[in-house]
């Protein structure tokens, strides 16, 4: 059996430094963490294992109710199990508070590595350095996180409302999460702000609502009747199949009184008579990918890299046409 007196000395460094490496615990260069890890991997060694245990990638997701989540936790397990890795799942129901939490248990079963889904990369309460390799999915990456997977929101929330735009609609809200909640939400929303500025338009200040709350009880009678829209985006398609309902809820029909169009692409937005207008967003293909550079990290001592996925418009029957009317 592989011991770390065996990895310390094809690594070319000390017990102690091998210990501090494989644990987490002290200030190590990162070229002999890569060596390290390297050494561990060739020999089989992991910290923490017992009994030959089948190793864990930890997982944190905002929700275990969105079909956006359960795609990429699907792909992120074939990848795993094809690694010979379990996958331990928390989510922190958009909230940055239980997101620490969170991801503390996570790191309590001694994962060879996370990916996390964070409310913001930038503002995280995950004060501990001591991280295993990590990558973000769906964030962009930052001077902490330097790994990540993620696609363009800020396009897709331009090129969305390009599209609106081009089809006659000038009053065009935008609904959200909150954004301290989703920083993909808020790029979306910025997205949208420029392209409202490129053409000329007065943006509107977003409506932001919780994602968490039942939107089986979403009232958007003041938000229509204050803000008068043409066209509504919702800054995923859950949310956006809510405003629907609750549009026909009012008495509203979609798309003759009210546009409505969302992002993510979720199988949901084709069940209904008319098909959802949507920016899709390859989950399942972004959840490979994280898996594979998180495992590429942690068993090769691969560098971190940062991989965009690119999203595609996906036109339906949810948007009305007004420069066609007279």
């Amino acid at each position: 059996m592989s011991t770390l007196q065996k990895v310390a000395f094809r690594a070319g460094c000390s017990v102690a430094t091998a210990s501090r490496v494989m644990n987490r615990n002290g200030p190590v260069s990162d070229e002999m963490v890569r060596r390290v890890r390297r050494a561990a991997a060739e020999l089989g060694y992991r910290a923490g294992s017992r009994g030959g245990s089948r190793p864990a990638i930890g997982v944190l997701i905002p929700s275990i109710t969105n079909p956006v989540f359960a795609a990429s936790l699907s792909s992120i397990q074939n990848r795993a199990l094809h690694a010979g890795h379990s996958v331990l799942i928390a989510q922190s129901n958009y909230d940055p508070a239980q997101e620490a939490d969170a991801v503390a248990s996570l790191l309590q079963q001694q994962p060879t590595g996370l990916i996390l889904t964070l409310c913001d990369p930038e503002r995280s309460l995950l004060l501990s350095s001591a991280l295993p390799p990590t990558v973000l999915l769906g964030n962009l990456p930052t001077a902490r996180f330097t790994a990540a997977v993620a696609t363009d929101n800020f396009g897709a929330g331009r090129d969305l409302t390009e599209h609106l735009l081009c089809k006659g609609h000038r009053r065009i809200l935008f609904i959200s999460g909150h954004f301290s909640a989703s920083d993909r939400a808020r790029l979306r929303y910025l997205g949208y702000v420029r392209a409202m500025e490129t053409a000329r338009q007065q943006p509107l200040d977003a409506l932001e609502i919780s994602f968490v709350n039942s939107l089986e009880q979403l009232d958007l009678s003041d938000a229509v009747s204050r803000f008068g829209p043409t066209a509504i985006i919702a800054s995923n398609d859950l949310l956006a199949l809510g405003v629907m309902g609750a549009l026909r809820r009012q008495g509203l029909s979609i798309p003759r009184d009210i546009s409505v169009a969302g992002f993510d692409g979720i199988s949901l937005g084709f069940l209904g008579e008319v098909p959802l207008t949507t920016v899709e967003i390859p989950d399942g293909t972004m959840g490979a990918a994280a898996a594979s550079l998180l495992l590429d990290m942690a068993e090769n001592a691969a560098p971190p890299r940062h991989l965009t996925v690119p999203y595609r418009m996906r036109a339906g029957g949810t948007v009305r046409n007004l420069a066609t009317q007279s």
